[in-house]
C-alpha cells in the first residue's frame, strides 16, 4: 500500500510540474531558463515530437540552420584536416 501511495505523489508532482511549464509558457511569461527547462523535462521524460508539414515544430525545423560538417572542420583546423585531428590524439 506504502508502494502505491508513493507512486500517487510522484504522479502528482510530475503533473504540477508539466501543467506549471504549460501555464508559463502559454501565457507568454515563460524566461529563456524555464524553456530551457521545460525541453529539459521533456527529454528526461522521453517525449519526442514529430514535425508534421505546418507544425509548429515543422516551422522551427524549417529555420533552423544546417549544419556541413566538413565546413565546421575546415574553418576549425584548416586546409589539412586529418593531420590537425591526428595532433589532437
Amino acid at each position: 500500500m506504502a508502494l502505491k501511495a508513493e507512486e500517487d505523489k510522484f504522479n502528482e508532482l510530475h503533473n504540477l510540474v508539466t501543467e506549471d511549464f504549460l501555464k508559463r509558457v502559454k501565457s507568454g511569461e515563460a524566461t529563456t531558463q524555464d524553456l530551457k527547462a521545460a525541453c529539459d523535462w521533456l527529454k528526461t521524460n522521453d517525449i519526442t515530437g514529430v514535425a508534421h508539414e505546418g507544425t509548429p515544430l515543422d516551422k522551427l525545423a524549417r529555420i533552423m540552420p544546417t549544419i556541413d560538417p566538413e565546413l565546421v572542420q575546415h574553418r576549425l583546423y584548416g586546409k589539412n584536416i586529418n593531420r590537425a585531428v591526428s595532433n589532437k590524439r
